[in-house]
């Protein structure tokens, strides 16, 4: 009987971890199920997967194909996005105001990036790798310039996003709040670059999966997939993830940056389920609804088991330890863990909100362990003011 383990281990580590990314890249496509999500997402993953178009250090071009929605009556059609227009005015912020002054070194421990206990030590220990404290500081500052680097690029797809579904929306009040949104990305694009390279010194390439995913959505013809995909999946899961770097970093610029970017993304998945609720639950057909149900979970799946981090792995662990080995360290490092469950702390209850969780496909959410999200608040419910305030503790 074939033994892969056994082939693995006969193998110099370059090769084993080739290998092992090669599986993994198959394991990921044998998990979709439904056949008209791999029909979505496959050539995506094609271009970001195998043939690593992310990280080719050219400018990619990706084939993207809508409609544009013109309406020369200008209907105010929808008030609660007018109110959310309204709202999204009232927000814009100049990012020059941000303390830029403030003196940032990443690797002090009295002003931590992100905690000590983000990263699992005993995991890397035990897989032989012994760190002085200073390379634990350094490791630090690269898993935040990492998680850092994929708010960005997934910050420039939202841009995109934001100015494809403005073209591509139906509603005419959506259409000017969509502008609103797209200075809104465009503003969150130039403070994390402006982080990055000015404060942190290090910027890494986008990650595989995400790759995948914005190219999926840039390619993707139908508008309603454009907002599930950006302002319901990405950018919940960003709040999400937004809401635990602010939570734990003791850095004031980074603090007072993320608090004034999940104020921006709170609206904007605010939108998406303004946009979707109606939509889905009226106008859709019942396999229409039920394709797009599928999607939702398995771009959830993907964005929770496979963001690994392998770009640090790259510059950190490659060599010294396996991507098996490493995988398991992120998969339980205490700082990972949190950052996977409250970014779906943010995203299960606007799937139920806009009608794509039926009883159908609860039963695959609870497999995954996602179903405890269920009853939270939808983003309708749920100010940016609001969310800050809960992160800060305050009632």
């Amino acid at each position: 009987m074939f033994d892969l383990k056994s082939v693995e281990s006969l193998l110099p580590s370059r090769y084993r971890d080739r290998l092992d990314e090669a599986v993994e890249v198959l394991t990921l496509l044998k998990e979709i199920r439904d056949p008209r999500v791999l029909l979505s997402l496959g050539p995506s993953g094609l271009r970001g997967l195998v043939w690593k178009r992310g990280k080719q250090g050219v400018p990619t071009k990706v084939p993207a194909s809508h409609s544009a929605h013109f309406d020369f009556t200008y209907p105010a059609d929808q008030p609660e996005m007018q109110s959310l227009y309204q709202r999204a005015k009232q927000g814009q912020w100049d990012s020059d105001m941000l303390p830029w002054q403030t003196s940032v070194d990443p690797e002090n421990p009295e002003v931590p990036l992100i905690p000590d206990n983000f990263i699992g030590w005993d995991e890397l220990q035990a897989a032989g790798i012994r760190l002085t404290e200073k390379e634990k500081r350094g490791l630090l500052h690269s898993v935040t310039a990492w998680m850092l680097s994929q708010f960005l690029h997934g910050e420039q797809g939202a841009l995109f996003a934001a100015a494809q579904v403005t073209e591509a929306v139906q509603f005419f009040d959506g259409k000017l709040y969509g502008a609103t949104q797209v200075m809104d990305e465009g503003r969150h694009v130039e403070v994390f670059h402006r982080y990055l390279t000015e404060k942190l010194g290090k910027l890494y390439q986008v990650n595989d999966n995400l790759f995948v995913i914005i190219d999926a959505l840039m390619a993707d013809g139908r508008w309603d997939l454009k907002f599930l995909g950006m302002q319901i999946m990405v950018e919940g899961l960003a709040l999400g993830a937004f809401g635990v770097v602010y939570k734990l970093t003791k850095e004031p610029l980074l603090k007072q940056l993320l608090k004034m970017v999940i104020q921006d993304e709170a609206r904007h998945v605010h939108y998406g389920v303004l946009a979707l609720r109606n939509h889905i639950r009226s106008e859709l057909t019942e396999r229409e609804r039920s394709e797009r149900e599928d999607w939702a979970l398995e771009v959830a799946l993907l964005m929770r088991n496979r963001f690994m981090a392998y770009e640090v792995f790259e510059e950190w662990g490659e060599g010294k330890l396996s991507r098996e080995q490493w995988r398991h360290m992120v998969s339980h490092a205490p700082g990972m863990v949190q950052f996977r469950q409250v970014m779906f702390s943010r995203l299960v209850p606007n799937l139920r909100e806009i009608g794509l969780m039926s009883p159908r496909i609860l039963p695959r959410y609870e497999e995954a362990g996602l179903l405890q999200y269920f009853t939270g608040l939808s983003a309708d419910k749920l100010s940016g003011e609001d969310l800050v305030r809960s992160l800060d503790g305050v009632s």
